[in-house]
């Protein structure tokens, strides 16, 4: 199946409240639509993952997370604006376009604007964020490789986008945006 036909049916599955697996720069990701409660507790019972974790956001670009930034500072803008696209998460106070299933117990939303092609692309033509979480079952190691994903996950998915993971070897840094707190190095 030619890759724009893959990536298509990786939009319907996210469209219609499935879960697809696929590349990013440093593991595979489990994605859903950020917006669909339904979605995002089908992927949490796939991981095995506690909803109060919270799950971070991925994006194509700044703009597609222009409802979560409402509210910054010029500042907070422009050291995101230094970092994105890049493999830097950053930890944002949640606001009202926040969905609680998202933010799980925490008052801010993980959020990251990728530079891995597959993910920029996925996030394009789905036409907004989609959920990032590592795509094996809590405790479990993440996967860099389909086969692995399969393994773990297997016919639970939904749906497993073709491609291969970047060249990371670690994933993406976890900062707080206000405070500068790094809560993962990168």
């Amino acid at each position: 199946m030619p890759y724009t036909l893959q990536l298509q049916t990786a939009v319907d599955v996210l469209h219609r409240g499935g879960v697809v697996a696929y590349p990013t720069e440093a593991v595979w990701g489990l994605g859903c639509n950020p917006f669909n409660a339904q979605a995002v507790e089908r992927l949490l019972q796939l991981k095995q993952r506690d909803p109060a974790k919270g799950l971070i956001l991925v994006a194509a670009s700044i703009k597609q997370f222009e409802p979560f930034l409402e509210g910054l500072s010029a500042q907070h803008r422009e050291t995101l604006n230094q970092h994105w696209p890049g493999p830097y998460t950053y930890l944002v106070p949640a606001n009202k376009h926040v969905p609680a299933f998202i933010k799980g117990q925490h008052s801010s939303v993980a959020l990251r604007v990728s530079a891995h092609k597959q993910v920029v692309e996925l996030c394009q033509a789905f036409g907004g964020p989609v959920v990032s979480s590592s795509a094996n079952i809590t405790g479990q190691p993440a996967p860099i490789h389909a086969w692995q994903v399969q393994e773990q996950l297997g016919d639970a998915l939904d749906y497993l986008l073709p491609g291969q993971v970047g060249d990371a070897s670690r994933p993406s840094e976890i900062r707080d945006l206000i405070s500068g707190q790094v809560l993962r190095q990168g």
